[in-house]
């Protein structure tokens, strides 16, 4: 039986919403809630692309409804956060390395009234399994140091204004390790076994949540994910970058035998999901799974796609497999489904069709966004020999 409402946020932080999943979860939001106020705070990095909320923007930014503030920043920037998570009055300026939307680079920017934060979904990071082997400190610096800095930053917001709040911590299966192919999914009382740095650092984050819920009494959760899909996704990750790469008739890069499994999570059942943990999530629970019950191997992912698409499966080239590369993810998401009442609406099928229709439809969107940044990606994917 679904769980009363208990928490009901009047103004939500989103860190890392330009970002795929995180502009999902800013428009669902807005869509589901109309009276909540959404502020977005985000770096815009190479993923994060502030064009895939042009129209969040349009309809509810300062020229819309006003329920939607985009501010471009650093979560390590402390003097930003803190002054994102307090609020800030019309004309009060804000320092720090932030700035508002297009607002004039200046160590201090005149903007519009911010209403104080009383929940924290927290979603900015670094998330690329492969650049975190070429790369592994952005990865440490982004994802614990920053995730610190919040942690930090809300304790001593609400220790100088006490209110009711939430910090989520939105983090990954991957923290989990590798399953066999009999194992059952991942429970939240799995031992944590980050096999990458990508996953290491995020376990890291995940302790220092715990950390400050145990030692301070932050009011905290975390999630746990599955593999998402779904529309505005960089084109790095699988399925993106396998659509946009049969489009244009280029070889495939499969690694290994192509049989790691994953299990698929349609990003919109992903934020209803972060959205039912904010609200109605027992904090003596600590940590919610979340999986879209849709186990399929890469290989036969690729093979639907190109189905869908009408491409040969001559495309598919086999290269090397990378290193720590995860065998197989499941998850048990029973008590998010018996506690709060989530379960995933969407088929992979159904899930998969929409997304490739929705990539097929957006070409220009895909084709702005394939900068030198993910033609560097190409090049990690396509390093290994042909096997």
């Amino acid at each position: 039986m679904t769980a009363p409402v208990t928490f009901t946020p009047s103004t939500v932080l989103v860190t890392g919403g330009a970002g795929f999943i995180g502009s999902n979860l800013v428009r669902w939001l807005l869509r589901n809630e109309p009276a909540l106020t959404v502020i977005n705070l985000d770096l815009l990095t190479y993923a994060g692309n502030v064009e895939s909320l042009a129209d969040v923007e349009a309809q509810h930014g300062p020229k819309g409804d006003g329920r939607y503030r985009f501010v471009q920043g650093d979560i390590r920037d402390a003097e930003l956060v803190a002054t994102v998570l307090g609020g800030a009055r019309e004309g009060q300026g804000m320092r720090g390395a932030g700035t508002l939307a297009a607002a004039v680079p200046a160590p201090v920017i005149p903007h519009p009234s911010l209403p104080s934060v009383n929940c924290v979904l927290h979603l900015a990071a670094e998330s690329h399994v492969d650049r975190s082997i070429s790369g592994p400190a952005e990865f440490v610096s982004t994802n614990v140091q920053g995730t610190l800095n919040l942690l930090a930053c809300t304790r001593a917001e609400l220790e100088a204004n006490p209110r009711e709040f939430r910090f989520v911590n939105v983090s990954t299966d991957e923290v989990y390790g590798s399953l066999g192919p009999g194992d059952p999914g991942f429970t939240e009382r799995h031992p944590l076994a980050p096999n990458s740095p990508y996953s290491a650092s995020k376990a890291g984050a995940d302790m220092l949540v715990r950390a400050y819920r145990e030692t301070f009494g932050l009011p905290c959760l975390t999630t746990r994910c599955s593999n998402n899909y779904g529309p505005y996704q960089f084109p790095e990750k699988l399925i993106p970058l396998m659509i946009t790469r049969a489009l244009g008739d280029q070889p495939l890069p499969v690694y290994g035998d192509g049989m790691n499994i994953r299990d698929w999570l349609h990003v919109d059942d992903h934020a209803a999901a972060i959205w039912a943990v904010a609200t109605r999530g027992r904090l003596e629970d600590e940590v919610y799974n979340i999986g879209g019950e849709s186990e399929v191997p890469n290989i036969e992912v690729i093979q639907r796609l190109l189905a869908a698409l009408g491409k040969p499966e001559s495309l598919i080239a086999y290269v090397k497999d990378r290193p720590g590369h995860d065998r197989r993810y499941a998850m048990d998401i029973t008590r998010i489904r018996e506690t709060l009442g989530w379960h995933p609406t969407y088929t992979f099928e159904r899930g998969l069709e929409e997304t490739v229709a929705w990539y097929v439809a957006n070409r220009e969107w895909w084709q702005r966004v394939q900068s030198e940044a993910y033609r560097s990606a190409n090049a990690m994917y396509l390093a290994g020999d042909e096997a």
